[in-house]
């Protein structure tokens, strides 16, 4: 019997899934994928999207920076 580290376990949803969560279309998360920002993976037909990836992806974007209006 081996000991499974959840800490270690992928949270992978189905593509549908992951673009919902990622607040982005199909085309943009294919684009995502072949720029290796959000990671993915095949099971049989299906690909699965990391939710994992998708918050380093969001955490990784850029500030807006306010501008002070006078």
């Amino acid at each position: 019997m081996t000991d499974i580290d959840s800490s270690k376990q992928r949270r992978l949803v189905e593509f549908k899934d992951g673009c919902r969560y990622g607040k982005f279309g199909k085309t943009k998360a294919y684009e995502l994928i072949a720029l290796e920002r959000i990671r993915a993976y095949k099971m049989g037909g299906k690909t699965l999207i990391d939710l994992d990836s998708i918050d380093e992806y969001h955490a990784s974007l850029p500030r807006v920076e306010s501008r002070a209006m006078f």
